[in-house]
C-alpha cells in the first residue's frame, strides 16, 4: 500500500505540472511559433536527461526512441497546439479527458492490461467531472480542433503504453532522455522549414522555457513514465485527470478567477474517479517483486500450487 502510494503521488507531478505548462506557455511563450516552441521544449529536456543518465540507446532502442519520440513528443506537441488555437480550452481539456479509457483499452491488447471495473467506473466518473468543471454551454465547436485533439488523445495514449511495453528492464530515466531527444531533432528541421528562424526571446520568456524544458517537460515525463512502470494504465491514465484539475485551480489561484459549486462538484467527482483507480495493494503483475503490504505467503501443497500456476 505504502508502496503504491509513493507511486501515485510520484506519477502526480506529471498532470499537475502539465496544468501548469498551459498558462505559462500562454502567458509567456510566442504563440507564433509553435514548432519551434516544441522543438525548444523537448531537446533541451532530452540533452539535460541525456547528461544525466549518460546512456546512450543500443539496438532495437535506436528505432524505438525515434518512433516513441515521434508519437510522444513530435507530434503530440503540434497536435495540442493546433487544437489549443481552434478551440477553447474547456472543450480541447474535456477531448482529452477521454485519455484514461483510451490507454486502458489500448493497454488491454498490448500489454495485458485488462481494465478493471473499479478503472472504468474511476473513468467514466472523472469524465463527468471534467465535463461538469469546464463545459459552460458558450464555447464554440471546431471541427478540425476537435479532430486535433482527439487525434493528439489517441497519439499519446497508444505512444504511452508502446512505452510502457518497451520500457520493462530498460531505465526509464535513460528511455525519456531518448524519446525527448529524438522528438526534438525530428521537430528541428520542420520548425525550420515552415517558421524559418528561431524567435528572438525576452528575458522572460527564456525565464518560461526554463520552467517548461526542466518542470513540465524532463521531470514531468520522467514521473509519467515511472508511473507506467510501476502502475496499471488505467490508474496512471486516472492521474491524468489532474491535468484539467490544476488548469482551473491556477486560474483561481492566479487569474482571480471564482470557483463555482458547479467546479467543485465536478472537482470533487474527478478526485474520486482517480481515488477508485488507485491500486488498494501492490500489483502482483509488477515486475518489482511483493511489495511491504503484500499478503504473507502460506506453505501450499505442490499439487494445489501447480493447479493455480496453470489457472494463472
Amino acid at each position: 500500500m505504502e508502496a503504491n502510494t509513493r507511486w501515485v503521488a510520484l506519477t502526480a507531478v506529471a498532470p499537475v505540472a502539465w496544468g501548469t505548462n498551459y498558462f505559462v506557455t500562454h502567458e509567456y511563450l510566442p504563440a507564433d511559433s509553435p514548432l519551434w516552441g516544441a522543438a525548444l521544449r523537448a531537446l533541451p529536456a532530452g540533452l539535460v536527461l541525456l547528461a544525466l543518465c549518460r546512456r546512450r540507446p543500443r539496438g532495437a532502442w535506436w528505432g524505438r526512441s525515434a518512433l516513441l519520440g515521434l508519437l510522444n513528443v513530435s507530434v503530440f506537441f503540434v497536435l495540442v497546439y493546433a487544437a489549443s488555437q481552434l478551440l477553447p480550452t474547456s472543450v480541447a481539456s474535456t477531448v482529452m479527458a477521454v485519455a484514461p479509457l483510451t490507454m486502458m483499452l489500448i493497454a488491454w491488447p498490448l500489454v495485458s492490461e485488462r481494465p478493471g471495473l473499479a478503472h472504468l467506473a474511476g473513468a467514466a466518473i472523472g469524465l463527468g467531472g471534467v465535463c461538469l468543471m469546464l463545459l459552460t454551454g458558450e464555447a464554440g465547436m471546431s471541427v478540425p480542433g476537435i479532430l486535433a485533439s482527439a487525434a493528439a488523445m489517441f497519439v499519446s495514449s497508444f505512444g504511452h503504453i508502446l512505452t510502457k511495453r518497451w520500457n520493462a528492464g530498460t531505465d526509464v530515466l535513460a528511455s525519456t532522455a531518448w524519446q525527448l531527444t529524438a522528438g526534438g531533432l525530428l521537430l528541428l528541421p520542420v520548425a525550420a522549414a515552415v517558421e524559418g528562424p528561431p524567435p528572438t526571446l525576452s528575458p522572460q520568456a527564456l525565464l518560461a522555457f526554463g520552467y517548461v524544458t526542466l518542470i513540465a517537460t524532463a521531470l514531468a515525463f520522467a514521473a509519467w513514465f515511472t508511473g507506467l512502470r510501476h502502475l496499471p494504465a488505467g490508474t496512471v491514465g486516472l492521474i491524468g485527470l489532474l491535468n484539467p484539475v490544476t488548469g482551473v485551480l491556477l486560474g483561481t489561484a492566479v487569474a482571480g478567477e471564482t470557483l463555482t459549486g458547479r467546479q467543485l462538484c465536478g472537482l470533487g467527482l474527478v478526485l474520486t474517479g482517480v481515488v477508485l483507480g488507485r491500486p488498494a495493494r501492490a500489483d502482483r503483475r509488477g515486475g518489482d517483486g511483493p511489495r511491504g503490504g503484500a499478503r504473507p505467503s502460506t506453505p501450499v501443497p505442490p499439487s494445489t500450487t501447480h493447479r493455480r500456476t496453470k489457472i494463472r
